[in-house]
């Protein structure tokens, strides 16, 4: 496959990041998923792997230089997907580390990322970024105020991105899942009904949409997600 355009899709090894890929690579597109040391074999086939932690900045530089690297397939969009959900007690009885950490690996990687993509985009002449938050950033429940707050500033940071770089052909979308069908999610709470929960493959094709040129008049937007739930 002749690949003309190179998305960097991060959280790449987990259950909506394999989708995701996938959906790329049948787009026609160059996919580059950094991943932490030892966990390339996760990604789908047809992806370029590049080992990154995404809390670092030298680690996320040499990742996006890995994705800006292809002349003839120049990087044209950015999907944040790499998070992670750790709930607790209520506010009062949740030690600030324990909420700190929410921000760190659900708003750091997002931040890093897209700041050292954008001269990129830019550069090309414009793309789409895609960040993932969660309906808990917009209807919070009890007992994990870290993981609504960190996602809740993922819309809000994304927002910034897209009235920064509207101007210069850069548009930032949020797509907001409810509980994402992953076997991760249905080892943790075994009783609920997987039908209602929205499935990987739902999603995907949501965030191709919104980092490919169909999506071209879409900036700033929050899109839910939610299938049954």
């Amino acid at each position: 496959m002749n690949s003309e355009r190179t998305v960097i899709v991060t959280g790449g090894a987990g259950g909506l990041g394999a989708a995701t890929i996938e959906a790329f690579l049948a787009g026609g597109w160059r996919v580059v998923a950094p991943v932490r040391p030892g966990r390339a074999a996760a990604l789908p086939g047809g992806a370029v792997a590049v080992d990154a932690d995404l809390s670092d900045v030298a680690d996320v530089t040499a990742a996006v230089s890995v994705a800006a690297g292809e002349s003839g397939a120049p990087l044209r969009a950015v999907v944040n997907l790499a998070g992670a959900y750790a709930g607790g007690g209520l506010i009062a009885d949740t030690p600030i580390e324990d909420f700190e950490r929410m921000l760190t690996v659900n708003l750091r990687p997002t931040y890093l990322v897209t700041a050292a993509a954008l001269p990129h985009l830019v550069a090309a002449g414009g793309g789409g970024i895609v960040c993932v938050s969660s309906r808990a950033g917009v209807a919070p429940f009890p007992g994990a105020a870290g993981y609504v707050t960190a996602k809740a500033a993922v819309l809000a940071f994304a927002g910034a991105v897209a009235v920064e770089y509207k101007k210069a052909g850069v548009r930032c979308n949020t797509v907001l899942p409810s509980v994402i069908d992953t076997p991760a999610n249905r080892r943790s709470m075994p009783d609920a009904d997987f039908a209602r929960w929205v499935r990987p493959d739902e999603i995907a094709p949501t965030i191709l949409f919104l980092a490919s040129d169909a999506s071209a008049p879409t900036t700033g937007a929050q899109i839910p997600v939610y299938g049954q739930a």
